[in-house]
């Protein structure tokens, strides 16, 4: 394995950190959103979507932090082998490829949650609409 296997990965994690960075401030957002809802029949919604929030955050966290460990491990890696130590540079890149894979898993299941709260807004618009009419 040379230098330049590493170094592949490198535009693919950025991208993907600034992702996970746009996600987690959409998910801030919707906190602010919430915390403005100030009506009786909007505590239903927010007492349902504080949870699936909570675990968004958690799972954002987790992501964004293989996430930086696969791109640190994946400096170390390349640090390594420009020092031809191939052995430790394999295993540190095969490492930092695990974390990226935790990374994405996470991602994952974060967007699983993510459409179960766009269910349950929708649902609680249909019914404030069908109450409407």
């Amino acid at each position: 394995m040379d230098l330049t296997t590493p170094a592949l990965l490198f535009p693919a994690i950025s991208l993907l950190l600034l992702a996970y960075t746009n996600r987690f401030l959409v998910l801030a957002q919707l906190i602010r959103q919430l915390k403005q809802m100030d009506s009786e029949d909007d505590y239903a919604l927010i007492a349902r979507q504080i949870g699936m929030l909570k675990k968004r955050i958690v799972l954002t966290k987790r992501m964004q932090a293989f996430g930086v460990l696969s791109f640190f491990l994946c400096t170390v890696s390349m640090f390594l082998l420009f020092l031809q130590l191939q052995t430790p540079g394999i295993v540190a890149f095969g490492t930092s490829l695990v974390l990226l894979s935790l990374s994405l898993l996470y991602s994952l299941y974060e967007i699983q949650i993510s459409t179960n709260a766009i269910n349950v807004e929708l649902a609680n618009f249909e019914a404030r609409k069908s109450g409407n009419d």
